[in-house]
C-alpha cells in the first residue's frame, strides 16, 4: 500500500516536473509541496514528535519510488533522515522535542554538515572548531558538499572540540539557518542531481547556547559514524530507485522502437540485457531491503550490511543506467528522454556518503 501510494503521488507530483528541475538546476519545490502535504518528507521522524513514525524499511521505500522519477526529490526524505538522525540517536529529550517537530511538520529541512574542503573521506581531519564560552558555544570553519544547504533550517554540525584526541575530541552540534554567522557558498555546479542544492556552509563566530551540543562533548564523531551505518541504506534506496526507473523506461521503449521489420524487444542481444539488469536490480533491492530490516532492529552486523547495501546498489545503478542509454541508442544520449539524467544522478550514489572505497575499507573491517 505504502508503495503504491509514493508511486502514484510521485509520478503525478514529482515526475512532471523532474527534466525542468535537472534542465533548470533549480530546487524540486513542487516535490517538497507534495511530500509535506502526504507527510512524507520525513516519514522516520518518531510518533511522540508529531512524526510518522516509519520504520527504516517504510523510508527506504519512500525514496526509492520518488527516486524512480526524480532523483533530486528523493534527497527529500533522504537528507531529513541524515541530517537529523544524530538528534534521534544521541540528542537530548529536550533538543529531540525542539528539532523534530517543525521537521515532522514540515516547517524545515535538516542537512548534515561533516565534510569539509580538506576533511572527505578523512572526516576525523576537519578543522571546523567550536571553542567553549560560558554557556555558549563559538563556532568557527567551512563545510563542504552540504546536500540542500541554504534551503534546510537546521543543521547538523561536527566541529573539533579538543584538538588532542583527534575523532574523540569531535562533538555535534545542532545550527540554525537564522544564527548569526552562518552563510552560504555559491552552489556547486554538478553533474547530477542538479535539483538538490550543494553548498559550502560558513560559520563565523557563530554563537549558540550550550544545550544545542548533540550528546556528550566528544561524542560527535562516534554519532557521526553511527548515523552513516544507518542512512547508507537510504542511498543504497536511491540508487535502487534511479537503477528501477532506467529499467521501466528502457523496457517500454525498446517494445515500440522497430528495426529490420520488428520491435527490437524480439532481439535475443536486447533481452539478454534487460535480464542482466532486472537481476542486478532484484539482487541490490534484497540486500538493501535486508540490511534496512537489521537498521531497524538494531544488529551487530548492521556496519557491514549497510556499507554493502549502498556499495552494491550503487554500482548496479550506474551499470544499468548505462545499459539504459545503451539501449535508447542515440536518443538515449539526449536530454529529450531520461535516461541520461538517470545515468548522471546515478554517478553521485557511488560517492557521496563515503565513497564505494572506503566501503570496501569499512566493510572488509566489519567482515562478518
Amino acid at each position: 500500500m505504502l508503495r503504491d501510494a509514493v508511486r502514484s503521488l510521485a509520478e503525478a507530483k514529482i515526475a512532471p516536473y523532474a527534466a525542468a528541475v535537472d534542465e533548470e538546476a533549480r530546487f524540486p519545490q513542487e516535490a517538497l509541496d507534495a511530500l509535506t502535504a502526504n507527510d512524507l518528507h520525513a516519514v522516520h521522524v518518531p510518533e511522540e514528535y508529531g512524526g510518522g513514525g516509519a520504520d527504516a524499511l517504510a523510508t527506504v521505500i519512500v525514496i526509492e519510488e520518488v527516486a524512480r522519477v526524480c532523483a533530486s526529490s528523493s534527497l527529500i526524505p533522504a537528507v531529513n533522515k541524515l541530517g537529523s538522525l544524530p538528534v534521534i540517536l544521541s540528542g537530548s529529550e529536550e533538543l529531540k522535542k525542539k528539532y523534530m517537530a517543525p521537521l515532522a511538520k514540515g516547517d524545515g529541512m535538516f542537512s548534515y554538515c561533516l565534510s569539509e574542503p580538506d576533511a572527505g573521506s578523512d572526516a576525523a581531519g576537519m578543522k571546523t572548531k567550536a571553542v567553549r564560552d560560558g554557556d555558549f558555544w563559538v563556532l568557527n570553519g567551512v563545510k563542504r558538499w552540504i546536500t540542500n544547504a541554504g534551503v534546510s533550517e537546521y543543521y547538523t554540525v561536527m566541529a573539533v572540540t579538543d584538538p588532542s584526541k583527534r575523532s574523540k575530541g569531535i562533538s555535534a552540534f545542532v545550527v540554525e539557518k537564522s544564527d548569526a554567522g552562518v552563510s552560504f557558498g555559491a552552489p556547486e555546479k554538478k553533474l547530477g542531481i542538479k535539483g538538490s542544492p550543494t553548498r559550502e556552509v560558513y560559520l563565523d563566530n557563530v554563537r549558540i547556547p550550550a544545550d544545542r551540543m548533540i550528546g556528550e562533548e566528544g561524542t560527535g564523531f562516534a554519532t557521526a559514524m553511527k548515523t552513516l551505518d544507518h542512512t547508507r541504506i537510504t542511498i543504497a534506496a536511491q540508487a535502487l530507485g534511479i537503477a528501477q526507473g532506467a529499467l521501466d523506461y528502457a523496457k517500454g521503449y525498446v517494445k515500440e522502437r522497430k528495426q529490420f521489420g520488428k520491435p527490437i524487444a524480439d532481439f535475443q542481444g536486447i533481452q539478454f540485457m534487460l535480464a542482466d539488469m532486472a537481476m542486478k536490480i532484484e539482487a541490490a533491492r534484497q540486500l538493501t531491503y535486508a540490511a534496512a530490516a537489521k537498521s531497524q532492529r538494531g544488529d551487530s552486523d548492521l556496519t557491514f550490511q549497510g556499507a554493502a547495501a549502498k556499495c552494491f546498489a550503487s554500482d548496479v545503478a550506474m551499470e544499468v543506467t548505462t545499459d539504459a542509454v545503451q539501449l535508447l541508442g542515440g536518443y538515449g544520449y539526449t536530454r529529450d528522454y531520461p535516461v541520461e539524467r538517470m545515468m548522471r544522478d546515478a554517478k553521485i550514489t557511488q560517492i557521496y556518503e563515503g565513497t564505494n572505497q572506503v566501503q570496501r575499507i569499512v566493510m572488509a573491517r566489519n567482515l562478518p
